[in-house]
């Protein structure tokens, strides 16, 4: 069996595993009333596998750049060369939401790089480059990606394209929380979505580009975040997926369809403000 094919089998054994586990009791196990959340779906998830808190989590919603986790997740279990040079073309343009980019085409990046700053600074010139050069074209590269999240058991998913900006990249807040529990067994996925500051030079006669994290809870001393990432696209909203630990418990936390920029980061802050209070 091929070591990526195992490596989704066993993250899939084990969500399930969880799943049927019987509750070993939160640390956060005398909540009362609610958060106060303007997110229209929520959901969180303990490290075994219990349901803490939920909000209308099995509504099918778009997820915007939420999708590049499971990206980063079909790239690193093809086992593709990472140092491999990537090179950004007019394929890769926006003509979805007609988004710019710092990544002109010619831009050479090797592919650890393209999936860095395709996960922390939601390039999606970077993130579509990563799905056109995967064997068989950016087709296989969707196949996969709803393979993964079948693997996963995301029932209530669909990929339509790596970078999220196609309406048609749905899933729900419980399907999510199974993502963002999967992606944290990728270590470079963890490094990638909790990096603030990286600098690439993806051009050989320029300087260097400088690209900063999309979450700003992670500057915040409050928080301690393993995994992360943002979205947003109009029909989306604002979006945040996070894999992060409050009082030392490692929990899973969606938020998703916030209006306002800072919606999800104030959302994020009640969450935990709600969850201290009843520990």
């Amino acid at each position: 069996m091929k070591r990526s094919n195992l490596r989704t089998l066993l993250c899939a054994l084990l969500l399930n595993l969880l799943a049927s586990l019987p509750l070993q009791g939160s640390v956060f196990n005398d909540l009362d009333g609610e958060p106060g959340l303007r997110s229209a779906s929520a959901m969180v998830i303990s490290e075994d596998g219990s349901v803490i808190y939920s909000k209308d989590a099995e509504t099918v919603r778009p997820i915007a750049s939420v999708t590049k986790l499971m990206t980063a997740m079909v790239i690193l279990d093809a086992g593709l060369d990472l140092d491999e040079k990537v090179t950004v073309t007019k394929e890769d343009r926006d003509l979805i939401q007609l988004t710019g980019s710092r990544l002109e085409y010619g831009a050479t990046l090797s592919r650890r790089d393209m999936l860095m700053v395709a996960v922390m600074a939601s390039e999606n010139r970077a993130a579509t480059a990563l799905g056109r050069t995967f064997p068989g074209g950016m087709p296989a590269f969707v196949t996969a990606m709803n393979r993964k999240a079948a693997a996963l058991g995301m029932r209530d998913s669909h990929f339509a394209d790596p970078a999220g900006l196609s309406v048609d990249n749905r899933s729900t807040a419980a399907d999510l929380a199974r993502m963002v529990t999967a992606a944290y067994e990728y270590p470079l996925i963890r490094k990638a979505s909790t990096t603030t500051r990286l600098e690439v030079r993806p051009y050989s006669k320029r300087g260097p580009l400088v690209y900063g994290n999309t979450n700003r809870l992670l500057k915040n001393r409050n928080w301690d975040i393993d995994v992360s990432k943002t979205g947003y696209i109009m029909e989306a909203g604002r979006c945040l997926v996070m894999r992060a630990r409050i009082e030392g418990e490692l929990l899973s936390i969606v938020l998703l369809n916030s209006y306002g920029k800072l919606t999800p980061f104030g959302d994020s802050n009640r969450l935990r403000k709600w969850l201290l209070a009843g520990r």
